[in-house]
């Protein structure tokens, strides 16, 4: 097993294993808007399987990525899973198209239209067992509610993942895109092993959930992990750290966050080997408390 990437940013444990705290993040395994087979899939199966060589043992995924592509690839890149390797996929979001699509040579973004949220216990149910069959899995490790759907009480929509874990088809169950009220309000009905909010450089609103999840020991799966906008600009802060380390914006992002938390859980994604490795990379990049203080002032 290579744990050399465990050895560089730590472990932390989810449903019983252990995983390296840089985990992948398996949306960009399709095609353009999050719709459909990727350009390259065969490039994209390398991908998924590089990152388990090079230590990853935490891939997530949804079952809306694509839909179904991201964990169809997964499966057929890596199954039989290796013990120490942590699937992740989720269920609540439904597809109506692609969010993103090109109109006259430019791409427009359809952003949440195109991903409305559905949190009915029975499509919970459904999705959960249908991401079984596609993940050629037992049980599936850490099962997270993609969005809560608001037309739903939270309580029917957690209490449907906690009968799933009763009955042994989940082992973990995860929120994501929640506010502190509602993981206070899921608690009171099932464990809550990790939440997935977006938190990067320039995009810190979950600010307060990840202290309360540093608080209470719940992993903080922040998505869109390497977004610096302005702070990567030429002379700008990410810029000056990054050159001073003959390292890249997206290393500095990444190792800012696992510096930021230890129940941090960054899952940068591609469907590129050569960027993939890249990311990677960002468990040697070791940032001063100069520079982290730097970048914390920087938002």
């Amino acid at each position: 097993m290579n744990t050399s990437l465990a050895d560089s940013v730590g472990t932390y444990e989810i449903a019983g294993k252990k995983v390296a705290r840089l985990g992948f993040g398996a949306m960009r395994l399709t095609g353009l808007g999050v719709w459909g087979e990727p350009e390259d899939r065969e490039e994209c199966v390398r991908v998924v399987r590089r990152a388990v060589e090079l230590g990853v043992q935490l891939i997530d995924t949804a079952d809306s990525y694509g839909p179904y592509i991201s964990e169809e690839i997964i499966r057929e890149a890596v199954h039989p899973y290796p013990r120490d390797v942590l699937i992740a996929t989720k269920a609540g979001l439904t597809r109506n198209g692609p969010d993103v699509i090109r109109e006259g040579g430019e791409l427009v973004r359809l952003g949440p239209r195109a991903w409305p949220p559905v949190g009915r216990p029975e499509y919970l149910r459904q999705e959960a067992l249908m991401s079984l069959r596609r993940l050629g899995l037992d049980q599936i490790d850490l099962f997270q509610l993609h969005r809560v759907d608001p037309k739903v009480p939270l309580e029917e929509q957690v209490g449907e993942l906690k009968n799933l874990q009763d009955e042994g088809k989940i082992v973990a169950i995860g929120l994501s895109q929640v506010t502190v009220g509602q993981i206070e309000q899921a608690r009171r009905i099932a464990d809550v092993a990790t939440v997935q909010n977006r938190y990067n450089l320039t995009d810190r609103g979950s600010a307060d959930v990840l202290d309360y999840c540093t608080r209470h020991g719940i992993g903080f799966i922040p998505w869109a992990p390497v977004a610096a906008g302005e702070l990567a600009r030429p002379g700008g802060p990410v810029d000056r750290i990054a050159v001073a380390h003959h390292s890249t914006p997206s290393n500095v992002a990444l190792s800012w966050l696992l510096a930021r938390s230890e129940v941090m859980l960054p899952i940068p994604g591609t469907s590129k080997v050569a960027h993939l490795e890249d990311n990677l990379a960002s468990s040697r990049l070791r940032l001063s408390e100069a520079e982290l203080a730097e970048l914390d002032a920087a938002a």
